[in-house]
């Protein structure tokens, strides 16, 4: 290329072109002289002449030398780059549109072991990097584990655009006038100390003895320092094999702290401890059982403490026997997996009437709600504390936004003429009107504020009482004044006739109001068949003092015909998964309350020999309704809450939206056989 081809341009040129540029001004300056005087004009036009001879001269002569001067300048610099890029201690590569490898430095070249010659896709040395990836427009980051070295691979597009803007002599694709620069940063000892800092972090956990004064009431006085050094050694032999530190606080309350990377060995053990100790015996009947609260993933320690015992509270209101682990707003269970077991004692619930009775006497007004879609159980509970708080001259009202077939004969018995006020049963748009901070909300039969009736009035007051018996999830009511949740009690009518009890001196109950909750504890113990214990019997016996008759109920709980054969068309399609499983579809049509209907066809289906669990879906208001019942053999709470809903051992449902039934049905199946293969169902 001749140097006469090259032109300067920009500053480079106005600076090296100036004195040239002189050579026009002093021309214009001559025509003056002559007009002055001839013989100044003549000077005046030799030196100019000379100046242009010589700048011209000069021009011709420098800028070659200058040219090359420049080249050699570029040159030398571009060495100097290409130099230190090749020597980058980060291995780089440069790759065309389609990925193909352009230039490798001499890092790239030791850790895949290939040369600069080797031009072929970096998808061949690097699935992951595929051809779309580089193509695609998102941020070109992402993380590549390689043997044991765990790269960390940043890609930027160098587009040519950029580089050569005032370049005219070619034509480019737009869509393909870029390189792809590639880095990959060795984070391997990075991510190695990172691992190291976070296994060395403490998880504290508080262990509890869920029964300790009922067990050791079931043996003689002589065994019981036995019973308790034997499960002593259970949990200290248990975690002393992570290298925790155990320290005993209460008779039946242990404080464990113990490294991050051990928590993994626990998991995979599924928390062992919880049936190892149910194997201590020395004579007692009552098996002792555990409940586990661990906190993880905090900032501080004190964090992890909060979050072990807000991990313990749940377990502990999810009915014990089971390992429950925060970690931040994570919460996973473990366990769980046996039946309650009954307190026969009644001072938590005589406490709970205190503390219920001091709450509503210190505010104005009572709304109390159950579940959406409120069944007999949510009904009775209500009703009671509607009697409560009466005693007290409280205006208390109930919200109910819709009457099912099964609760109509009841909700019936409530009218002006029999002495209740026109506005005692409130939809939701009027609770929210007659709701303020001074009233108390009472939410009885569940504990998750999306099932509620209203949940909109949670959010309106702090006076927030919860009385269920449901297991809890890590979706509760927040910060409730009261709160009564007892999975071992067959219903939440149960708990409200305990209460009633204990409430006020000589509480009265008209015959419908005893009669309602009676029927809730009915229909909760499939007529005292499930979860009944002697509490159950008595809180029945004190209702059928007040004026319940079981005659009378039976008459009010009889099905419609047309129910009734929906009932049995559920048991008679019913198809019968893994041998165990009975699964079957409600029909909707022409039923106005098919969600009950579904429930009572999964306690029929339990009636057929062979049948551990049913599981009966209903297709409704755009939602698909599980209801699934067993004996004692499978627990039925553990499947729902894997497909997220809940409930208790023998007795749980689910809700599942913008799913078929075909699609849940296929998730359940799918959940069963997974928890089988898992080992959490033995069928």
């Amino acid at each position: 290329m001749s140097n006469r081809s090259i032109k300067f341009k920009g500053r480079l040129r106005n600076y090296l072109c100036s004195p040239l540029y002189l050579i026009g001004v002093l021309v214009l300056f001559n025509i003056p002289f002559y007009l002055i005087d001839t013989r100044a004009g003549i000077c005046m036009s030799g030196f100019t002449g000379i100046y242009t001879i010589t700048v011209v001269v000069t021009y011709c002569r420098n800028k070659p030398l200058l040219v090359n001067e420049l080249v050699n300048f570029a040159t030398q610099y571009g060495s100097v780059q290409k130099k230190l890029l090749n020597e980058f201690e980060i291995a780089y590569a440069l790759l065309d549109y389609n990925g193909k490898l352009l230039w490798v430095n001499e890092q790239f070249e030791q850790m895949t072991g290939k040369d600069k010659n080797y031009h072929k896709s970096i998808t061949s040395l690097f699935p992951s990097i595929t051809k779309e990836l580089l193509q695609s427009e998102e941020t070109l980051e992402l993380n590549l584990p390689m043997g044991e070295q765990h790269l960390r691979v940043s890609m930027s597009r160098i587009y040519f655009d950029a580089i050569i803007s005032e370049a005219n002599i070619v034509e480019m694709d737009s869509d393909r006038n870029y390189l792809t620069a590639v880095y990959f940063f060795d984070e391997t000892e990075l991510n190695r100390y990172i691992q190291e800092n976070e296994d060395q972090k403490m998880v504290v956990a508080q262990v509890y003895i869920d029964n300790f004064d009922e067990a050791l009431e079931s043996i003689e006085d002589v065994k019981r320092s036995l019973l308790i050094a034997l499960v002593d050694r259970k949990v200290n032999a248990y975690f002393s094999k992570v290298d925790a530190l155990v320290r005993k606080t209460e008779k039946d309350k242990y404080f464990v702290v113990f490294r991050h990377e051990y928590l993994k060995t626990l998991k995979e053990d599924k928390f062992s401890v919880l049936e190892d100790v149910k194997t201590v015996k020395v004579g007692n009947t009552m098996a002792v059982t555990l409940s586990i609260g661990i906190g993880d993933t905090a900032a501080t320690y004190s964090q992890n403490n909060e979050y072990s015992r807000m991990a313990i509270d749940l377990a502990l209101g999810r009915g014990g026997d089971q390992v429950v682990l925060r970690e931040g707003e994570k919460v996973t269970y473990f366990g769980g997996k046996a039946q309650q077991v009954e307190r026969n004692t009644r001072v938590k619930a005589r406490v709970k009437a205190h503390a219920l009775r001091s709450i509503i006497e210190s505010k104005e007004r009572v709304i109390v709600m159950g579940h959406q879609i409120s069944d007999m159980d949510s009904f009775g509970a209500a009703i009671g504390i509607y009697c409560a708080a009466r005693t007290l001259d409280k205006k208390v009202q109930i919200v109910l936004n819709t009457v099912s077939s099964t609760l109509r004969p009841f909700r019936e018995c409530f009218t002006e003429e029999k002495g209740y006020a026109s506005d005692t049963f409130l939809t939701r748009e009027q609770a929210i009107e007659v709701c303020t901070p001074n009233t108390v909300v009472m939410v009885v039969d569940t504990n998750r504020p999306g099932n509620t009736e209203c949940p909109e009035i949670l959010k309106m007051t702090k006076n927030i009482v919860v009385f269920d018996h449901h297991r809890q999830t890590n979706d509760v009511i927040e910060n409730p004044v009261l709160s009564y949740i007892e999975p071992y009690a067959s219903s939440a009518c149960e708990m409200v006739a305990e209460i009633l009890q204990y409430f006020t001196e000589g509480i009265k109950l008209a015959t419908q109001e005893a009669d309602s909750i009676y029927a809730g504890i009915l229909i909760d113990t499939n007529n005292f068949m499930a979860k009944t214990g002697v509490r159950t019997f008595e809180a029945a016996a004190y209702l059928k003092r007040c004026g319940a008759e079981v005659t009378r109920v039976r008459k009010m709980l009889r099905y419609d015909m047309t129910d009734y054969k929906a009932r049995a068309e559920v048991v008679r399609h019913a198809e019968v998964y893994r041998d165990a499983f009975a699964i079957s579809v409600c029909p909707t049509d022409n039923i106005e309350s098919p969600t009950i209907v579904g429930a009572q066809a999964a306690n029929e289906l339990l009636n057929i020999t062979g049948i551990k669990a049913s599981f009966v879906l209903t297709d409704y208001k755009g939602k698909v309704y599980i209801s699934s019942r067993s004996i004692d053999e499978i627990n039925v709470q553990l499947i729902m809450e894997a497909l997220g809903g809940g409930g208790h051992l023998t007795i749980a449902g689910a809700q599942l939206e913008h799913y078929t039934i075909a699609e849940v049905k296929q998730m359940l199946q799918q959940t069963i056989d997974k928890m089988i293969e898992e080992g959490d169902l033995k069928v």
